[in-house]
């Protein structure tokens, strides 16, 4: 609690100067509803990687082919790229590739050709966010492309849309001066979604009587979820008092009807991603204030997945128009729980949900659990705390270290198939002649989970982004 205060006071010190630098809203020309992207790939079969966490939402491909087990010489890289301040990965759409981190004092989206890293253009605008703990300022957020238009939404709460082609800014919304949000421990961090013509983001405002950085008596204002015209930025709806998480807005549809869940600071809520009518809520929370919930829900035909690290541990829930049920929890008494997740995304394959469970790095476990009991099957010690990708009856995992594992998604084991470290390759010759190792090429944090586009695996370390081979050109990844 003293850091705690300690960290206030320095923060409203400061507080005023830094968040001024940010303009108010402006609302510039809105492009037209449908435009003409031209395709720039090679690799005809696969997959786009639009938005956060794939094309499903949940951190799983379609495709197959992949090369299992890997060469004893590892993945070929096909390029890589340095990068800024950030945890977000890239999306990809049309054979171009979307990476926003921060390069000195500028927020900056860099757009390069997906297949060979060959730089189209960039856009980039002023922040002065400064991360209270002391993690990196970079943004924490995935672009979101759709047709021909990509969203940012920065550290400090800018929300921008930029026309595909170019990068020439169409509007901009400035969520922290127009909804009142006070910074958190980590900033903005909750990719937004595309539905229909609007574009959904927690935003979790306050009124302007709140105190000007979050505390654990922080109020919302009504904007815990905001839902944007897609296409000029204006407010569509807004709902509820919950303040902003970092786990992303999970679209789903059920029994016909199309659901979005939004896994806010205090729990889960479930709505109709339209309109904006809530259905229910559901708390699910820790007590200790310096705990956040990052992990997006998981989704399976009409059931619903949350977890967090700090406290309760695991729930699953059933949901209907109107309501829930819960079909089981974790028991907030008892210390074991099926599955604490932190900033990963658990993935489901075949009535089983894999995900590294664990607070801290000494603690984290690869772990597999049944989804309709949430009991244990098998949990993997010392990987440390990693995140995954579910293509091809497999799991890509990466360690927070930078390693990559290629497992079978196997209820049974842990069934390692091939482990793979990246060393950077540059200046190997005159490392070798004065006896020092190559370094790793992926290095910590690795906190982000890998993405696959069009046969292509995309993985990134604190400063690099590092494009390999997964399925090779001449395998079949899926039909055009």
């Amino acid at each position: 609690m003293r850091r705690f205060l300690m960290i206030t006071i320095m923060v409203l010190l400061t507080h005023r100067q830094a968040w001024a630098a940010y303009p108010p809203t402006k609302t510039l020309d809105a492009p037209p509803k449908k435009s003409e992207v031209a395709d720039l790939r090679s690799r005809k079969s696969g997959d786009d990687w639009p938005q956060f966490l794939g094309p499903t939402g949940d951190s799983r491909s379609r495709e197959t082919g992949i090369l299992k087990p890997w060469p004893k010489d590892g993945l070929k890289v096909v390029w890589q790229m340095p990068l800024g301040d950030g945890y977000g990965m890239p999306t990809t759409s049309r054979g171009r590739l979307f990476q926003f981190h921060q390069i000195k004092d500028q927020a900056t989206l860099s757009c390069v050709h997906s297949e060979t890293g060959k730089k189209l253009w960039e856009f980039g605008y002023e922040t002065a966010y400064r991360d209270f703990l002391g993690y990196d300022n970079g943004p924490r957020c995935s672009p979101v492309v759709d047709d021909g238009r990509v969203y940012l939404y920065g550290a400090e709460g800018q929300l921008h849309c930029l026309r595909v082609i170019d990068g020439t800014m169409l509007w901009r919304v400035n969520t922290s001066a127009d909804f009142g949000v006070k910074q958190n421990f980590f900033g903005v961090g909750s990719t937004p979604v595309i539905e229909g013509d609007l574009l959904i983001a927690q935003v979790g405002g306050s009124p302007k009587t709140s105190a000007e950085v979050f505390t654990g008596r922080t109020k919302g204002n009504g904007s815990a979820v905001v839902a944007f015209n897609k296409y000029t930025g204006k407010v569509v709806y807004k709902f509820s008092n919950e303040l902003a998480s970092y786990s992303g807005p999970k679209l789903a549809t059920i029994n016909g009807r199309r659901w979005c869940f939004v896994f806010a600071r205090g729990g889960l809520i479930g709505f109709e991603p339209s309109t904006g009518k809530v259905d229910f809520t559901y708390p699910w929370r820790s007590k200790v204030l310096e705990s956040v919930n990052a992990s997006t829900p998981v989704v399976v035909d009409d059931q619903v997945f949350i977890s967090e690290t700090y406290g309760p541990g695991s729930s699953l829930l059933r949901v209907k128009p109107g309501g829930h049920e819960v079909v089981w929890k974790d028991d907030v008494r008892k210390r074991a729980k099926a599955m604490k997740a932190h900033w990963n995304t658990p993935v489901y394959a075949d009535g089983y949900l894999y995900g590294s469970s664990g607070r801290h790095t000494r603690e984290a476990e690869l772990r597999c659990i049944e989804l309709a009991t949430g009991k244990v099957q098998w949990s993997e010690p010392r990987l440390g705390r990693s995140s995954l990708l579910l293509v091809d009856g497999c799991l890509i995992c990466l360690s927070e270290h930078g390693t990559l594992r290629l497992l079978r998604a196997n209820p049974k084991k842990y069934d390692l198939v091939s482990k793979l470290l990246l060393k950077d390759r540059r200046h190997e010759k005159e490392r070798k002649e004065l006896g020092l190792p190559q370094p790793r090429l992926l290095r910590y944090p690795a906190w982000s989970a890998p993405i696959l586009s069009h046969g292509l695996l995309y993985a990134r370390g604190t400063d690099r982004l590092v494009c390999l081979e997964l399925i090779p050109a001449k395998n079949k990844a899926l039909p055009k």
